[in-house]
């Protein structure tokens, strides 16, 4: 699934509002580990979106 989530944000980065979206969506897929990893690599991968990261991340964990 984890690699389902990340497929998925490398294909809306183009636009944050759907970033954030699915970024939203994909946390809910993944488990607590499996969070972290994504946490961790979309902040190395979409660096230019980290506010809208870190957001997400804290509503969620």
């Amino acid at each position: 699934m984890l690699r389902f989530c990340k497929t998925i944000l490398q294909k809306v980065s183009f636009d944050k509002n759907l970033f954030k979206k699915e970024l939203k969506k994909s946390t809910r897929l993944v488990n607590k580990k499996e969070q972290m990893v994504l946490k961790i690599w979309c902040l190395t991968t979409f660096a230019n979106y980290k506010d809208i990261i870190l957001d997400v991340f804290e509503n969620t964990i």
